[in-house]
């Protein structure tokens, strides 16, 4: 890329974050026209690919796996942020919310973005190539996450219906948080090894132009962290201003409420998507598994334990549990992300599959 090219991505990376923020703060709390929905619907986007420049910058600086962390943590907290005013304000049918965000962010991150990096990567090498301890280690992770708070909620006897009992609640809070921090510890300083790109076999890694770039500054760093932060928060925010719009039409289309949760995780997901596909066409599908796995164990760890704490305050029920067709379509994506991950290889058979089964769940969300 040339230095022309580079200083125009920088300069839009910078100013597309405070346009949009701007935008957020002037529309905020605000009724919004056709054409201010447009223009909130455009800062969204730019507000998406600003993030993922920014979240590079920070992943050029701090290496990997901390890089690929830092987007799913951040991109998740604010995600937890969202969840809690939209069930603030919504009354009784806002209870299914933080389920249908937490199970739709699994399948997008599972099925989605897994499948198309697989795509990408076996497109341009034939054979992705990963390392299978740390992405077996983190999708026993995602599978237990979301068998203890999504599924168990529909078979427990304690509490009428999908809910858990406040105990029960308590517990899978507690026990999220700490499967949540092991798995940040093994992936950041025990078994860091296990988390890093993994070259083809009897070839070399092929390098990009950030390999031979230098890294940047600590001020850069620290700009970017800022602005990554702030293009997060209008990412979600925007999603939040638009978001009466995309619920109106859901309803005037008679379709399912549950399209609201698919549409906003859609959205609050981009950069990690954008970020995890850019990986794989480097030749670093690792990275892109760290951010797709990464951030399915950061939705439900650190969400569910947030709103157990919210609900303390919150009026109406908490309905955690699935439905029988989401959970058929969770226990195939466990058995066939197993079959993925376990040879460390995969071709485009695996990700036509992965896409398969993230365009049955949209399609079912809209037609259940």
């Amino acid at each position: 890329m040339s230095s022309k090219a580079v200083g125009l991505t920088r300069e839009w990376a910078t100013w597309g974050p405070v346009v949009a923020g701007v935008a957020l703060a002037l529309a905020w709390g605000r009724g919004l026209p056709g054409f201010a929905v447009g223009l909130i619907a455009l800062c969204l986007m730019v507000a998406v690919l600003a993030a993922v420049h920014h979240a590079e910058v920070i992943a050029h600086r701090v290496g990997e796996p901390f890089g690929s962390l830092v987007l799913a943590v951040a991109v998740t907290i604010i995600e937890v942020g969202l969840i809690v005013t939209l069930m603030a304000g919504g009354g009784e049918k806002t209870a299914t919310y933080a389920r249908d965000t937490v199970f739709a962010a699994v399948m997008i991150t599972c099925n989605g973005i897994v499948g198309l990096s697989l795509l990408v990567g076996a497109l341009r090498t034939r054979v992705a190539v990963f390392n299978a301890e740390g992405s077996g280690g983190a999708l026993a992770t995602v599978c237990t996450l979301a068998t203890m708070t999504l599924v168990l909620p529909s078979f427990t006897t304690s509490h009428p219906g999908p809910e858990f009992s406040s105990a029960q609640l308590a517990f899978a809070a507690v026990a999220s948080l700490c499967l949540y921090g092991l798995f940040v510890a093994v992936q950041t300083v025990r078994h860091r090894d296990y988390f890093l790109p993994v070259p083809q076999e009897g070839t070399p890694a092929r390098d990009s132009e950030d390999d031979h770039a230098d890294p940047p500054t600590d001020r850069r760093t620290w700009t970017s962290l800022g602005l990554l932060l702030l293009a997060l928060v209008a990412v979600v925010g925007n999603a939040k201003l638009i978001s009466p719009t995309i619920e109106d039409g859901v309803e005037s289309a008679g379709l399912p409420n549950a399209v609201v949760g698919v549409v906003i995780a859609l959205m609050v997901l981009l950069p990690e998507t954008l970020a995890a596909v850019r990986a794989a066409r480097r030749d670093r599908m690792q990275t892109s598994l760290n951010l797709a796995y990464g951030s399915a164990i950061a939705s439900i760890g650190l969400t569910i334990p947030a709103i157990a704490l919210a609900s303390i305050w919150l009026s109406g029920p908490l309905i955690l549990g699935l439905g029988a067709v989401h959970m058929v379509l969770l226990v195939l994506t466990a058995v066939v992300s197993a079959l993925t991950v376990v040879p460390g290889r995969a071709t485009l058979l695996q990700g036509g599959v992965h896409l398969a089964i993230f365009a049955a769940f949209v399609f079912l969300s809209f037609s259940p």
